[in-house]
């Protein structure tokens, strides 16, 4: 199968202590307890029913989100683990991430999962102004962002992530600095540092709070870019910054229109078959129904006019070249199919085309979503 792209699994735990005014992902606030052991059996199950949309091939990483994956106990996560390694052959060294909310970060349970295989740990910071953590509806303080970081690195994992935002209600350009100062502090291998977006059906959306203009928000971007090139960290991604050799393989893969299993409550997939066709998997978003064996929500082949949005969608994110070649290995379509978008893109001075790649220039990272409507069905 030679033009089948790598493959990733990606695994949904869907429970979080309270849910975030900002948070549009598919998490609920915990009433009970976790049901830690029925659920890891439902989410092999669900594995089990996808195995033939994979056809035996090799996994090459994983990533477990939410929610509050750390909310899952070390017994159930072992159980996880070991009931994908018996379904699937995961790659030797694979990247196995688990994302963790500093408020329920504990030593004891932290090395129980990585006993069980966790070599990467994602810790959503945001903030580390008690204000503005409040703000945002986290559980967690400062100090328990800064203990979790330091008993991530003390593990001595693969790598570990922070996740913080900017562009925060009445934040401050010299605010947003002092995170960016105090996340490098912490030394992490990587760092994703991404902009407060109000999103339809979030608490935010129904009562937005003020942000900083659009003039504000550039001074915040250019100066936090070169206070973390300063540092020594690459930007490699929009909202991705790492040192060399710790980029997330995982979200690469995503990235580079990458194949990836979704499996848990509203896990998205994309699998690319021997015979060319891209199928997409939507898992059933609720808890209650995903526990009742009902997983499957849809399942769709991708259309041929929708193939390029979604290659460009994923590949002009990365700050990379792009190689002409993949865009036909993996989507099955000839570059005939989008010269006259490509040319207009060109035209524009959105992309620079080689006999090579295609890169993204400046001007296309400021005007992303221009350039990549060219490419709408």
């Amino acid at each position: 199968m030679p033009n089948l792209p790598p493959l990733s699994l990606y695994i949904h735990i869907p429970w979080c202590v309270q849910k975030c005014p900002y948070c549009d992902f598919n998490s609920h606030a915990l009433k009970d307890e976790v049901p830690h052991i029925e659920y890891v059996q439902h989410l092999l199950h669900d594995l089990e029913n996808d195995l033939p949309l994979i056809h035996h091939r090799e996994v090459h990483t994983l990533f477990i989100g939410g929610g509050t994956p750390s909310l899952l106990s070390s017994h159930a996560m072992q159980l996880l683990l070991d009931g994908v390694r018996e379904r699937l052959t995961l790659a030797e060294g694979a990247e196995i991430t688990m994302e963790a909310n500093p408020g329920a970060v504990e030593a004891d349970r932290f090395s129980a999962y990585q006993r069980a295989g966790i070599n990467r740990i994602s810790i959503g910071v945001q903030s580390f102004s008690p204000q503005k953590l409040e703000r945002l509806g986290r559980i967690h303080g400062p100090e328990e962002a800064r203990r979790a970081a330091q008993l991530a690195e003390g593990l001595q994992l693969r790598s570990f992530n922070l996740d913080l935002m900017h562009g925060l209600p009445d934040q401050s350009l010299e605010d947003a600095l002092d995170d960016l100062r105090q996340a490098i502090a912490l030394n992490p291998p990587h760092l994703s540092w991404y902009q407060l977006t109000i999103e339809p059906n979030t608490l935010f959306a129904s009562r937005p709070p003020k942000l900083p203009d659009d003039d504000a928000l550039w001074d915040i971007f250019e100066q936090g870019h070169q206070l973390l090139s300063a540092a020594g960290y690459q930007q490699y991604e929009t909202s991705a910054y790492a040192r060399p050799g710790y980029r997330c393989e995982h979200n690469l893969n995503y990235w580079r229109f990458g194949d990836y299993l979704g499996i848990g409550c509203g896990a998205h997939g994309k699998l690319t078959q021997p015979d060319g066709r891209i199928v997409r998997t939507v898992k059933t978003r609720h808890p209650r129904g995903f526990m009742q064996g009902k997983y499957l929500d849809k399942q769709y082949d991708v259309a041929d006019t929708d193939k390029p949005f979604e290659y460009f969608m994923n590949r002009f994110r990365l700050l990379e070249a792009a190689p002409r070649n993949e865009f036909t290995r993996y989507t099955g379509l000839s570059e005939q199919a989008i010269r006259p978008q490509m040319d207009a893109a060109i035209a524009a001075g959105y992309v620079i085309e080689t006999d090579e790649y295609w890169q993204i220039s400046e001007k296309g990272k400021l005007f992303l979503n221009s350039l990549l409507e060219l490419f709408l069905a």
